[in-house]
């Protein structure tokens, strides 16, 4: 599937805590799209610049998961924010306790949805810099303890310091031995460019790319780092994290806007977001619109549509044929 350009909408300043959605788009003369949020503020944005690709008709991937980085409906953070109540509240829930066995069924039962869920709701804790894998409850205690027998796995992680690969020699090492075993099958579910982006970082690029700020592209390597390292967790570190993304979700703000994404085969800009169901399209516009007639409207409108609906199931497809048999429930 051809990569699709997507960049999200910033907006300065203050503002309640409450994710803003896209009320109208409309494209300008001079090769514009002009977005009108709900908080009755605008932008601008210059897509002439921008190298766009993308099609109706690539093939939808039924091996791995199509990954966009939109934001998350106001109506899927307000549920989330009504479960971490009540799982609050509910300490002594066995279901509650059983689920912190692992990190897939620890988030799962909070977050709920399939994969593009747990992929979305990591990666903006691990963007927004309320998970940090560097966090001291991520370091490995002393231990002389050793399994009999000996395992390769244990051979391979004894010397870590962190329950995680915390530097990218370890990560790319432990990636190998785990494609090697065939092991790897959460990572091999994630969006190409996510190993794209590990397999060619190195160490001193992984931290030229945090002292510039690269959020996006540190996020992709530490999510890898983190599910290389998620069958070595224990209960107190996937209590963290899961705290550290609800806690992240729930604090989501209205910085973070429905990101849109160019259809150019279509002539078409998309404002999509993420709800409890999977991708969510809630803005079309088309940049030749005053010369289509109504019907092309209607075409295009209903091939964009179906093309995000079949991402939509092919991810859930991905999900349940790939991570739930991994991790469990």
């Amino acid at each position: 599937m051809k990569r699709l350009i997507v960049f999200a909408i910033v907006v300065l300043g203050t503002a309640a805590l409450q994710a803003q959605t896209v009320m109208e788009m409309r494209w300008t003369p001079d090769f514009k799209l002009q977005v009108r949020l709900s908080n009755d503020t605008s932008q601008v944005l210059d897509v002439k610049a921008l190298q766009h690709s993308g099609s109706v008709q690539d093939a939808i991937s039924q091996s791995e998961a199509t990954y966009y980085p939109v934001s998350l409906d106001q109506e899927f953070i307000n549920a989330l924010k009504e479960k971490k109540i009540a799982m609050d509240s509910a300490v002594t829930d066995t279901t509650l306790k059983s689920s912190n066995q692992t990190l897939w069924s620890a988030l799962h039962l909070s977050l709920g949805g399939g994969y593009i869920h747990f992929i979305n709701c990591i990666m903006y804790a691990l963007e927004s810099g309320h998970l940090n894998l560097s966090d001291p409850i991520m370091q490995r205690p002393p231990s002389k303890w050793k399994p009999n027998p000996m395992t390769e796995s244990f051979k391979r992680t004894r010397k870590w310091s962190h329950f995680i690969p915390d530097n990218q020699k370890v990560a790319q090492k432990e990636f190998k031995a785990q494609k090697k075993n065939n092991e790897h099958r959460d990572i091999m579910v994630l969006p190409a460019d996510f190993r794209e982006v590990f397999l060619a970082t190195n160490e001193k690029g992984y931290l030229i790319m945090k002292t510039k700020g690269n959020k996006k592209e540190v996020a992709k390597i530490d999510i890898i780092r983190l599910l290389l390292g998620s069958k070595y967790l224990g209960e107190s570190q996937i209590k963290f994290i899961k705290a550290k993304v609800l806690n992240a979700i729930s604090q989501y703000s209205a910085n973070n806007l429905p990101s849109v994404v160019m259809f150019d085969d279509l002539n078409a800009a998309v404002a999509m977001s993420l709800n409890a169901e999977g991708y969510r399209i809630d803005q079309i516009v088309f940049k030749d619109a005053d010369d289509i007639d109504q019907q092309e409207v209607d075409h295009r409108t209903a091939r964009i549509t179906g093309f995000i609906k079949a991402i939509n199931e092919a991810n859930e497809r991905v999900f349940k044929k790939r991570l739930s048999t991994y991790y469990g429930n």
